[in-house]
């Protein structure tokens, strides 16, 4: 699901997105507990909503190696 218009000040940059301009990743929680996910140099294009549990097992494979 995408989701436009959320709070600008609620966003927390990747501490694996680099300050070098390239990509940035952004995540928040929304009012109804669902993870956004974002491109900070653009936040007009919205973000990507996935549940928790969702979420957490894409971290962990990426934290894996598997992806």
């Amino acid at each position: 699901m995408m989701r436009h218009n959320l709070p600008e000040d609620a966003w927390k940059k990747s501490s694996y997105s680099g300050d070098n301009g390239g990509t940035c990743v952004e995540t928040q929680m929304t009012a109804d507990d669902l993870v956004a996910v974002g491109d900070s140099k653009d936040r007009a294009l919205g973000a990507h909503t996935f549940g928790p549990a969702q979420w957490q097992e894409f971290v962990t494979a990426v934290r894996n190696g598997a992806l």
